[in-house]
């Protein structure tokens, strides 16, 4: 809602629609919202709105988004996209030619710090991406498990890649492009949950660099850390829900002139990650009437990294990018019906 509200003259938000009557009524009562309702379908029937924003746990996403396209209206869903690459391939398919488009909610590749150091990288000015490190090692206790819908892999989708690691994951392939294999590991350790509550990976990259990406939800010192090391600088970002450029560090390679880094460390402009961030480009997109970032393949890049992650963890293969297609088990359920991760009567 903030970020709908510092662009009033753009949107009207109209209405709310809750599984819960108290709560859409609440939130509406609180944004003076003239409709609330239980009941998506009869909210786009009534409200026909231009924009859906999907803010519901994962299982809902594949049925509310298609919902949402089919009456014509554009969709943000919040991350993670979907439970499995082919929920998400079903969202795709529901689209339009030209639109209406359903992006995901991925709003850390917008903010200023970001779409420099993507910048900079493409351009070769310091040199070949060649190391990277992507972690997000967040603390979350038994609370947040005991709620029904977490830690559940027909509800959640997986453990903290898919539902906390996900933003720095895209963040690291946005600035990184596209990945060719994976080695990976999972542990429950910790959390009692159907999922895992820690992932570790290796990645090689198919321009040739390798990446650790590590994602926890057992760490008591919380950070989302994003490291490239290229041939004449280090890149890093560190933060934990959001950034802004002074998060970003940008260090010489010995010999380097630190003038010359310095010199292209700095953003022209200050944009934090936000949702306002990504709300401002969508708004570009729908005005005139094009294909959203996040949307589409370029959405569905992170899901299928972490898709093969588990993959490749559960099943002590490496994983090769696009192998994962229908008729895989990895492409209807993170969790591969394998034995002692899948859920009882989950099997092949």
């Amino acid at each position: 809602m903030p970020a709908f509200l510092a662009h009033a003259a753009d949107f009207t938000v109209v209405g709310a629609v809750d599984a819960d009557a108290e709560a859409a009524r609440s939130f509406a009562a609180d944004f003076a919202l003239p409709h609330h309702s239980t009941d998506l379908h009869t909210a786009l029937r009534e409200v026909r709105p231009d924009l859906v924003v999907i803010a519901s746990p994962p299982v809902a996403h594949r049925e509310q988004t298609v919902a949402a396209l089919e009456a014509g209206a554009w969709v943000w869903c919040e991350k993670p996209p979907a439970l499995s690459l082919a929920e998400y391939d079903a969202m795709t398919a529901a689209e339009g030619e030209a639109g209406p488009y359903a992006p995901i909610v991925f709003q850390h590749r917008f903010g200023s710090g970001a779409e420099h150091a993507k910048a900079l990288i493409a351009s070769g000015g310091l040199g070949a991406p060649l190391v990277a490190h992507c972690q997000t090692t967040w603390y979350r206790d038994d609370a947040y498990y005991a709620v029904p819908w977490r830690g559940k892999w027909a509800t959640e989708g997986a453990g903290p890649a898919m539902g906390l690691g996900i933003h720095q994951i895209d963040l690291m392939l946005e600035l990184l492009g596209d990945w060719a294999e994976i080695r990976a590991m999972a542990g429950r350790l910790a959390r009692d949950t159907e999922t895992d509550d820690v992932t570790t990976a290796t990645v090689r990259f198919a321009s040739g660099a390798l990446a650790t990406v590590v994602n926890s939800a057992l760490s008591p010192r919380q950070v989302s850390h994003l490291r490239i090391d290229l041939r004449d600088a280090t890149i890093e970002l560190n933060h934990l829900y959001g950034y802004g450029n002074g998060d970003w560090t940008y260090t010489p390679a010995p010999g380097v002139d630190p003038a010359r880094t310095a010199a292209r460390s700095t953003p022209a402009e200050d944009i934090p990650s936000s949702h306002g961030a990504q709300l401002r480009s969508l708004l570009a997109d729908m005005r005139a009437g094009r294909r959203p970032r996040a949307s589409a393949g370029d959405g569905r890049r992170s899901l299928e990294l972490i898709t093969a992650m588990y993959k490749a963890a559960l099943t002590g293969a490496t994983v090769l990018a696009g192998e994962i297609v229908p008729g895989d088990p990895f492409y209807t359920a993170l969790h591969g019906s394998v034995p002692g991760w899948a859920p009882e009567g989950s099997g092949r």
